[in-house]
């Protein structure tokens, strides 16, 4: 079967402000962000054939987004992936355009979770493994992946430490330029070396926020999106993976590496025609959940080769200016985390860039965007990439 390369357009996306929105219910963000892509793609909540929604803890059904939109009676599939749920919803949404079932569809991503009380993925006892594994929560197991990086790689606490705070810093100061991040200030790496440890080696600003938000896509067939706009953006590539739960209790397991991310990219990869990531890729928005997630995807996507991640940080080749810029919009370091939406603003990001509209950090004529989504633990994550460009 062909895969979904340049099958499917986005021809309209919008995104809310991230952030602490105590004064927005779900039903606001989801409206605020559908109705900018709407407006983008030149279409109506009547011309929706279908939708997707991506959610994790603020909805339990699809009709949670008929409602606000008043979409009437058509099929609405809730999605919920971990934090590739936004993604995951994308990718089914892009199948049925593909399969020919539906001509133009709606996906939407949203989480509020800042006046919920709830800050994270929890862990369903009937669904989880023996429970053999540590039960540590993420900060502590992602500090264990950063500490071992140190140590296989043999780079000292103060060099490692002041490569993650220059990953912190460049996120921040792309989040500067970017007026829908929740986070619009800079820092220094010596404010990221010496901030308060949350688990050690990661401090404050090694670790991403809580925040609210939504946003939106509308898609269509390849075929038709000249209708609607000249700047459509293309699908080039989705992969997804599901780890087994089974690193943390193999001794062979690293923790220097996350497998679902390598396999991932290598099944988008192959579908968007990519045999050399760092040359091919103009751009990417990945998962910085944690500094040392960034810098673990730098070289499981292959922008880096192995134990070589940290000379590209320090060269500045994942800078705006760089040779391949990551995290353009601030990511997660600067927008936060509201786990449904995540994935689909990091499309938003790619589709703005594609079509020269991302403003002061817009960068020179890229042509192939790359987004990336880890949710999990080491060794049970989900994992999802997507690879978009020009029409």
């Amino acid at each position: 079967m062909p895969g979904i390369k340049d099958r499917v357009a986005i021809v309209g996306m919008g995104c809310t402000k991230f952030g602490e929105h105590w004064e927005k219910d779900v039903n606001d963000l989801m409206v605020e962000a559908c109705w900018e892509a709407f407006e983008d793609a030149g279409v109506g909540p009547q011309d929706i054939q279908a939708a997707w929604l991506g959610t994790t803890s603020s909805g339990r059904r699809g009709s949670m987004l008929t409602y606000p939109l008043k979409l009437g009676y058509i099929p609405v599939t809730r999605v919920e992936n971990a934090c590739a749920t936004g993604t995951d919803a994308m990718r089914n949404a892009c199948y049925s355009v593909a399969a020919g079932i539906y001509d133009l569809v709606l996906v939407c991503g949203v989480e509020k979770l800042k006046d919920s009380g709830y800050s994270g993925l929890p862990l369903n006892p009937e669904v989880v493994t023996s429970g053999v594994e540590a039960p540590v929560p993420a900060p502590v197991q992602f500090a264990l992946a950063a500490t071992r990086y140190f140590h296989h790689y043999n780079l000292k606490y103060e060099d490692g430490k002041r490569v993650l705070a220059k990953i912190a810093v460049k996120n921040h100061h792309n989040g500067t330029m970017n007026p829908k991040a929740h986070f619009q200030r800079e820092i220094t790496v010596e404010q990221a070396v010496n901030a308060p440890m949350v688990a050690w080696p990661l401090g404050l600003f090694d670790c991403c926020g809580v925040s609210d938000g939504s946003a939106a896509a509308v898609i269509t067939r390849a075929d038709l999106a000249p209708r609607f706009r000249k700047d459509y953006v293309l699908v080039k590539g989705l992969g997804l993976a599901c780890g087994a739960a089974q690193a943390q209790l193999q001794s062979s397991y690293d923790f220097v590496h996350f497998e679902e991310t390598v396999q991932a990219g290598k099944a988008a990869y192959q579908e968007a025609g990519v045999t050399n990531p760092r040359e091919q890729v103009s751009m990417a928005v990945v998962h910085d959940c944690f500094t040392i997630t960034e810098l673990l995807i730098y070289e499981d996507l292959a922008f880096s080769p192995r134990g070589k991640g940290p000379e590209d940080v320090e060269a500045g080749t994942f800078e705006l200016k760089g040779k391949l810029p990551v995290n353009t919009d601030g990511g997660l370091k600067c927008f936060g985390h509201p786990i449904g939406a995540s994935g689909i603003r990091m499309i938003y990001e790619i589709y703005k860039q594609l079509q020269g509209k991302a403003g002061a950090r817009q960068l020179p004529n890229p042509q192939i965007g790359l987004t990336h989504n880890l949710g999990g633990r080491p060794g049970w994550f989900t994992c999802a990439v997507g690879i978009f460009g020009r029409g």
